[in-house]
């Protein structure tokens, strides 16, 4: 793919939407293109957050470490950002991407990041939203695996 291809990715993508097309072009051609099969993992839960990781192709998993093993809490797809919440709060990575089919994916360093969000406090505001939704959508889980337990008890 082009770089012109990658930009015209990354608009897709909400949190880029609004981004000039120069920087986009900027942050393609710094960013690095990397595929992944099925069952690999991009990052664990703990690594260290270097980078976060835009999905071009392809579908993973957000799977959480518990005593019982790895339980699956989110499935991303094409046009999905993940890792940016370890860069953003400067902790280890809260949960493990995992492959499910092949991906295709941009990995984009924690660097240029966090420049173009100091750079554009629309993209931060996006974010706040993106990880709302997430927040959401977790607490809704949350709450429907309590009710599950429940009914078995």
């Amino acid at each position: 793919m082009s770089i012109e291809q990658d930009v015209a990715t990354l608009r897709k993508i909400p949190l880029f939407a609004g981004i000039d097309k120069i920087k986009l072009k900027l942050l393609a051609f710094t960013s690095q293109r990397l595929t992944y099969a099925a069952g690999q993992e991009l990052f664990h839960q703990g690594d260290d957050g270097d980078a976060a990781y835009v999905i071009i192709e392809g579908e993973g998993e957000v799977l959480v470490d518990t005593d019982d093993g790895p339980v699956r809490l989110a499935v991303v797809a094409k046009n999905s950002i993940v890792g940016e919440i370890a860069i953003l709060c400067d902790v280890p990575r809260t949960a493990t991407i995992r492959a499910s089919t092949s991906l295709l994916t941009l990995r984009i360093e924690k660097k240029q990041f966090v420049e173009l969000i100091t750079k554009f406090p629309e993209l931060a505001i996006e974010i706040m939203r993106v990880l709302g939704d997430r927040l959401t959508a977790s607490n809704q889980e949350l709450t429907r695996m309590r009710a599950a337990l429940r009914d078995q008890a």
